[in-house]
């Protein structure tokens, strides 16, 4: 099943537009998962089985597991996910943006070795910086558009000619020309959610990737009805830490399921 035709099926199964994040930073493990060689997959399973039936997607973040040299953990924990919660996505958050050789072997990576169902990309090199991962045409390119963090705003709200912004130029491509295979979606911030509502405006219900609730500080109501598609779906809003680091003890992964509930049910109050 290609990544739309999966998302789009787990939206519908799961009732949920919830994507966890996985950012497994391991001085903030428990204690009895330190100083164990599996510490990084141990945690990062604990959190996907409580969270795989209130999840659309999970999400992740390589810099994490390179940082800790746990890229095989990364590995078999993608592996995992297929296995034993094949429902759901994963998103492997790396934001690759180089061209030709380089690209074509960051698409290798994600999509046969780590065997990721979607990439994060950026595309500030233009289409070459996209068109290599285009030959994994099953497979998810999520393309930075209007991103969370404030100094985003240096380059992707700039005035074009003709009045419209970067981002809504970027927004455009990705859901016209550059969606080649029709596996393309974006990343837009929750903390700007008027950005958020200009970019569905233009793209349609290409599906929107938004981090920024949660430990972020993005508001639950105004996202969803800002970025929601008229079916109500259309979003993998994503939070990582208020969820991977709910509990600090043995009884971690209860806590994550705790506040990955809320935040689901959250999500649902304002679907429509």
């Amino acid at each position: 099943m290609d990544f739309r035709s999966k998302l789009a099926a787990v939206w519908q199964r799961h009732d949920s537009l919830l994507c966890v994040g996985l950012d497994p930073d391991v001085a903030r493990f428990p204690a009895h998962l330190k100083g164990r060689p599996d510490s990084v997959l141990a945690f990062c399973k604990g959190i996907v089985d409580a969270t795989a039936d209130l999840a659309c997607a999970f999400k992740p973040q390589i810099a994490y597991f390179a940082a800790a040299g746990a890229e095989d953990q990364l590995q078999d924990l993608i592996a995992y996910i297929h296995e034993r919660h094949p429902a759901v996505p994963v998103v492997l958050d790396a934001k690759r943006g180089d061209i030709g050789a380089t690209a074509q072997q960051y698409a290798r990576e994600a999509f046969e070795r780590f065997k990721a169902d979607a990439l994060t990309v950026n595309p500030y090199m233009g289409f070459d910086s996209v068109e290599p991962y285009l030959e994994h045409s099953d497979k998810g390119l999520i393309v930075l558009c209007r991103t969370s963090n404030p100094g985003g705003s240096d380059l992707q709200n700039l005035n074009m000619e003709g009045g419209r912004k970067l981002y809504q130029h970027v927004a455009a491509l990705v859901a016209g020309p550059w969606n080649v295979h029709g596996q393309n979606a974006l990343v837009v911030g929750a903390t700007f959610p008027q950005e958020l509502a200009d970019v569905r405006s233009i793209v349609g219900d290409l599906p929107l990737l938004v981090p920024g609730i949660g430990a972020q500080g993005g508001d639950v109501e105004a996202t969803v009805k800002a970025g929601r598609s008229a079916a109500g779906t259309g979003l993998m809003i994503s939070s990582s830490r208020a969820i991977l680091y709910a509990g600090k003890g043995e009884d971690f992964a209860e806590k994550a399921r705790e506040v990955a509930l809320a935040t689901r049910n959250e999500v649902n109050l304002y679907r429509g």
